[in-house]
């Protein structure tokens, strides 16, 4: 990529979009492309046909997807599936007709079977049954994998695809009702926190294990991609190192700087018990992460005393 090429970044008010404007606005390119969901509908094809007619981007980064956590996917799997497929749908093909030059699809680990082997190499993809509690965003994002590679068997297209890790960082959703893991703790830690509260009670066992990645070293491992990587298989991006949800809620705790007790509701669900990444393909085309795990909740953290209440929370 030319530092003026036009680059058009689907999702940057999101928190790997975000991230992914950030850097590289910092390395120097000068015309990003973005539109906000009220500017431009992505589940509206005509509207994204006429943003490509109208823009010409060469780059496309597709980061746009309706994401939540475990509830959020249980409570509206009509709309996880719809939303998302129709995004892919739509870009990937404008993208196609406008002939450009490279775009870089996001999945998402958890797309991965249930009980894939572990650490999962991109070959386990659709080798077994999905997670129930995601399947509905599963299906959507495994389509727009898939959808990529056949672009690319069939027209030669250079449209590739990334598997990252769970992501966290400055642009998380700290909702309660839709957000993940993470950004979940630390929210409940410091409400708890704020109020008083003895305990902090969290759903399931603590026993998953998860791995975590800070988003900024996502953005770098994203344009590490676009810069380096054209094959036909997805690459996944993530640290090759996990924790348990109990681990991480104590070090979670830890930083927030809550005292209270932490109590855990095995009535509610755990999700996939473990979701590791085998990163030796990331590794071999180049990519290190920089950020350590409690640097980067500390980083997050901060971000988060640093917003406005009501934004946070909506």
């Amino acid at each position: 990529m030319e530092k003026n090429s036009r680059i058009y970044v689907a999702g940057h008010r999101g928190l790997v979009g975000g991230a992914i404007e950030r850097r590289l606005k910092a390395m120097g390119y000068e015309n990003l492309i973005t539109r906000t969901h009220k500017e431009l509908d992505l589940t509206n094809q005509a509207a994204v046909f006429r943003f490509f007619e109208e823009e010409k981007p060469e780059y496309v980064v597709l980061a746009a997807a309706h994401v939540g956590g475990i509830n959020a996917n249980q409570t509206y799997p009509a709309d996880f599936i719809y939303i998302n497929s129709s995004i892919q749908c739509n870009v990937i093909k404008a993208a196609h007709d406008h002939k450009v030059k490279k775009l870089l699809f996001l999945g998402s680990s958890c797309i991965y079977p249930k009980l894939a082997s572990q650490p999962m190499s991109e070959d386990a993809l659709l080798t077994g049954p999905l997670e129930t509690t995601n399947e509905a965003y599963a299906v959507a994002k495994i389509a727009g994998l898939e959808m990529c590679k056949f672009f690319k068997m069939q027209y030669g297209d250079d449209f590739i695809s990334c598997m990252p890790t769970n992501l966290y960082g400055p642009g998380d959703n700290f909702n309660l009702e839709s957000g993940h893991v993470m950004p979940a703790l630390i929210r409940k830690f410091d409400d708890a926190k704020r109020k008083g509260d003895g305990s902090v009670t969290l759903w399931g066992t603590g026993k998953p294990m998860r791995e975590f990645l800070y988003v900024d070293d996502m953005a770098d491992a994203c344009i590490c991609l676009l810069e380096k990587y054209s094959g036909l298989q997805h690459v996944n991006i993530g640290t090759g190192k996990e924790i348990s949800i109990k681990e991480l809620a104590g070090l979670v705790k830890e930083i927030v700087g809550y005292e209270g007790e932490i109590r855990w509701d095995a009535s509610m669900p755990d999700g996939t018990p473990r979701k590791l990444l085998n990163v030796d393909k990331l590794r071999e085309i180049g990519f290190t992460e920089k950020v350590s795990l409690r640097d980067g909740i500390r980083r997050t953290y901060e971000w988060y005393l640093s917003q406005d209440e009501k934004d946070l929370k909506k």
